[in-house]
C-alpha cells in the first residue's frame, strides 16, 4: 500500500484458494481465539496493544502508512479528542487471520483495517463488528460520503464499515509520448484503439499488464467487462450473470486482440517498474488504481507535465458510463477496549479537516467527494466522475466471496500467458463460481 507500496484495500487472499493448497477457510477453522490474541499482540508493530488513554490503537497491515495515520490523527484530536496509534503487521495471510479471530476475544483493536465488499461481509457474518449505521447516516447528510458506496460497507441492512479511502483505476499516461506523436486522451473506443496503433508502430509499447504478484491479473478483465456493459459487470459479481455469457466472452476476446497485435507487456513484467518505462517513453500507458500517483511521483513524474489519466472509454456508443473503485474500511470490533474511542474516531473519519491531511498523504482521492484531491491529475479525475455522473462499480477483489475471487486471479493470470484459450478459461471461472456462491449462500466463505 502506498508511499513506496500502495495499499490496495487488503490486498487479495493468499493465492492458494481452492484450487490448492491449504485455503483461507481450513486455516482459519483451525486459528483459535486465544492463538488470534496472542499474535495480535506479537505481530503488531508497537510496544504494546494496551490501550493509551486519548489514543484509539488501530491495527493495520501497512507499516508505511504509519506517518499518514499519526498526521490525521492529530486532526481527529482536535476534532474528537482521540488519535491513532497505528499498530501494523506486515504480512497479509498473518493479518487477515489474526483479525477474523480476534475480532471475537478482548483483546480486539479498537479500530481495524479491512477491505470493503466481500471481505467485509464475512468479517461482519462473525457478529464480532459493531454497526456504523448512525455514523454512515451522518456523513451521507454532510455530503461526506458518496451514498453509492453504502453497498459495499453494509451486510444484512446493516453498515460495518466506514470508508478509509476511494479511489478510482484509470489510465496513467505519459504526457511527452503523447504529445510527440500527436495523441490526445480518448474520449471513444475507436480514439483509444488508435493510440494504441500509432504507439505500437513508433516502437512504444501501448499498455502495461501483468500478473506479476498475482492479483493484477484481473485488472483488465474487470475494466473491458465494465466498459462493455456496467450492469452486467454488476450482476456477473453478485452471482445473478454467467462468466460464459457473452458480454464475458467478448471482453475476454478483445483482450486476446490485444495481445496478439502486440499491445501488452509480458504477463510477468514487473508493475513496480511501470512508472520508470514511462518516464524512459518505452510505455504509454498503465492501466492501475489512482493510488499510483505516489509510485509515479517517486519516479521523479510531475503532474499534468509528464504524466495525465483518463478513465477507459466504453467500447460501444451509449453504454452506461462508469468506474471501477477501490474502497478499504475501517471498523470497530465491539469487544475493543477503547470502544468509545474507535467509536469516535471512525465516525469523525470523514470530515473535511481530516481527509485533507490524509488525501495528501496519499497523493490521491478522498472517500469525502467535497475534498478536492491535491493532486491535479487526479482531481481531473474526480471531476470526470461527477460531470459524468459515472456509475460507481466495486473492484472485482472486493465484489464477490474471496474463495471464488482468489480462485479466479488465478484463471486469468493463466489466460494472460495463454491468451488464446478464452472458453476453458470462463468455463473454469464459472464452475468455481457455482461452487462457491453455493458455499456463501450457505453461510461459508
Amino acid at each position: 500500500m502506498q508511499p513506496g507500496r500502495v495499499d490496495h484495500g487488503t490486498e487479495p487472499p493468499d493465492p492458494k484458494g481452492p484450487t490448492g493448497g491449504p485455503t483461507r477457510r481450513r486455516l482459519l477453522a483451525g486459528l483459535g481465539g486465544l492463538t488470534a490474541a496472542a499474535a495480535l499482540a506479537g505481530c503488531a508493530r508497537g510496544s504494546s496493544t494496551t490501550s493509551v488513554p486519548g489514543a484509539a490503537n488501530l491495527y493495520n497491515d501497512n507499516a508505511t502508512w504509519s506517518d499518514g495515520y499519526e498526521k490525521a490523527g492529530a486532526v481527529l484530536k482536535r476534532v474528537c479528542g482521540f488519535d491513532l496509534r497505528p499498530l501494523s503487521n506486515a504480512s497479509t495471510t498473518s493479518y487477515q487471520e489474526v483479525v477474523q479471530t480476534s475480532v471475537q476475544t478482548s483483546r480486539a483493536a479498537d479500530v481495524v483495517k479491512w477491505a470493503s465488499g466481500y471481505p467485509l461481509y464475512s468479517l461482519a457474518r462473525s457478529g464480532g463488528l459493531t454497526g456504523l449505521g448512525a455514523a454512515w447516516d451522518d456523513a451521507v447528510g454532510h455530503g461526506w460520503v458518496s451514498p453509492q458506496l453504502k453497498p459495499a460497507v453494509t451486510f444484512d441492512g446493516t453498515v460495518y464499515g466506514i470508508p478509509l479511502y476511494q479511489s478510482s483505476y484509470v489510465f496513467f499516461y505519459a504526457k511527452p509520448v503523447f504529445d510527440k506523436y500527436g495523441l490526445r486522451e480518448p474520449a471513444t473506443w475507436d480514439e483509444f484503439t488508435h493510440n494504441a496503433e500509432v504507439l505500437k508502430k513508433n516502437g512504444v509499447t501501448p499498455f502495461l499488464a501483468t500478473q506479476n504478484g498475482v492479483w493484477p491479473a484481473f485488472e483488465w478483465f474487470e475494466e473491458l467487462v465494465s466498459k462493455l456493459d456496467p450492469d452486467f459487470y454488476t450482476r456477473l459479481v453478485n452471482g445473478k450473470a454467467k462468466y460464459t455469457d457473452d458480454t464475458a466472452v467478448e471482453a475476454m476476446t478483445i483482450w486476446r486482440d490485444f495481445y496478439a497485435k502486440g499491445w501488452m507487456t509480458s504477463p510477468d513484467f514487473d508493475g513496480a517498474n511501470g512508472p520508470a518505462q514511462m518516464k524512459a517513453g518505452k510505455l504509454a500507458m498503465f492501466l492501475h488504481g489512482s493510488w499510483e500517483s505516489a509510485a509515479i511521483a517517486a519516479a521523479g513524474l510531475k503532474p499534468d507535465v509528464d504524466y495525465g489519466a483518463f478513465i477507459m472509454p466504453t467500447v460501444h456508443s451509449g453504454t452506461k458510463r462508469s468506474v471501477i473503485t477501490e474502497s478499504g474500511v475501517f471498523a470497530v470490533p465491539k469487544r475493543a477496549a477503547n470502544h468509545d474511542g474507535g467509536m469516535a474516531v471512525v465516525s469523525h473519519w470523514l470530515d473535511p479537516r481530516v481527509q485533507r491531511v490524509w488525501s495528501d498523504f496519499l497523493q490521491d482521492s478522498s472517500a469525502n467527494p467535497t475534498v478536492p484531491a491535491g493532486n491535479p491529475v487526479i482531481e481531473a479525475v474526480q471531476q470526470d466522475i461527477t460531470r459524468n455522473r459515472r456509475t460507481l462499480l466495486t473492484r472485482y477483489n472486493e465484489a464477490s466471496p474471496p474463495n471464488l475471487i482468489q480462485g479466479n486471479i488465478l484463471d486469468l493470470g493463466n489466460f494472460m500467458i495463454h491468451p488464446t484459450q478464452i472458453r476453458s478459461t470462463l468455463a473454469s471461472m464459472q464452475k468455481r463460481a457455482d461452487e462457491e456462491w453455493d458455499i456463501w449462500r450457505k453461510g461459508g466463505s
